[in-house]
């Protein structure tokens, strides 16, 4: 297998929040990861490590990537002054005043560390994992999602396992191109066919998915892709190996309703 060593998971749930997470898929791709040869990993679509933190063997070298530089900075900020992020968060309370100061508030003049700190706390408590288009999130019947006291310990683990990744904030097709190797498993987690405005306008769109289909029959490493089952996707992909999985829906009123995914591979 190519692995040289053991770690932790960090636990089934993902640090925060996020639109797209695969909670039930991801030990379907675990596995599979676990069974393809390579000495180097990339997770091109990160989002918050729904399937690199519930991995537990490691390759050679790992790349995470992610289009979205606030998420971006939360990593790099979390791998290099955890101490520092925590001690910042411990002070903050769910409220939505804060929640909608913080989601109001212009990023560009903050510090790296104000920066995470605000994407963090927004994270947790958006509803629905959503990045773009935020409401604040809140059950009577459930405590909040924002309890540093119960968060701190994961946020640890997310810490020390990313110690030794290379943390990319690239458009996908760069990561493609500059990681490539016959040595190289890259996971894809695009956004879901007819959600591609999900994350942002113009970060991705219906016509990168035939763009994606013809650079990665070109690669010379290997691929899985995790993606809605779709007949354009099908039609799309036809080239590629393709697997049904079913697991259920679990936003909102469209909870514990039955869907198929496909995950896609050389």
């Amino acid at each position: 297998m190519n692995l040289f060593g053991e770690v932790e998971p960090v636990k089934a749930e993902p640090i925060a929040p996020y639109l797209g997470g695969k909670s039930q898929l991801a030990k379907s791709i675990v596995g599979r990861i676990q069974q393809t040869k390579h000495t180097t990993f990339v997770d091109v679509f990160f989002g918050m490590g729904g399937v690199f933190f519930r991995r537990v063997s490691v390759p050679t070298a790992e790349v995470i990537n992610d289009i979205n530089s606030e998420l971006v900075t939360l990593f790099r900020v979390l791998r290099s002054h955890p101490e520092i992020l925590l001690q910042e968060l411990s002070v903050m309370l769910a409220a939505r005043t804060e929640f909608d100061a913080l989601k109001k508030a212009d990023p560009t003049h903050m510090t790296d560390i104000q920066r995470a700190v605000r994407f963090y706390y927004l994270q947790r408590l958006s509803f629905g994992g959503k990045s773009t288009g935020r409401s604040f999130g809140v059950s009577p019947d459930r405590p909040s999602r924002f309890d540093i006291n119960q968060l701190r310990e994961n946020l640890r683990l997310a810490a020390s396992r990313l110690s030794s990744v290379t943390i990319e904030n690239l458009d996908w097709r760069e990561v493609l191109s500059r990681y490539d190797s016959a040595g190289t498993l890259f996971y894809l987690d695009p956004p879901y066919w007819g959600g591609e405005a999900d994350y942002g306008k113009g970060v991705f769109e219906r016509k990168d998915f035939a763009q994606m289909a013809e650079l990665l029959s070109e690669i010379r490493g290997r691929f899985l892709l995790s993606i809605n089952d779709r007949e354009e996707v099908r039609t799309t992909f036809e080239g590629f190996n393709l697997e049904q999985v079913h697991l259920n829906y679990s936003i909102g009123k469209e909870t514990g309703k039955k869907v198929a995914e496909l995950i896609i591979s050389n």
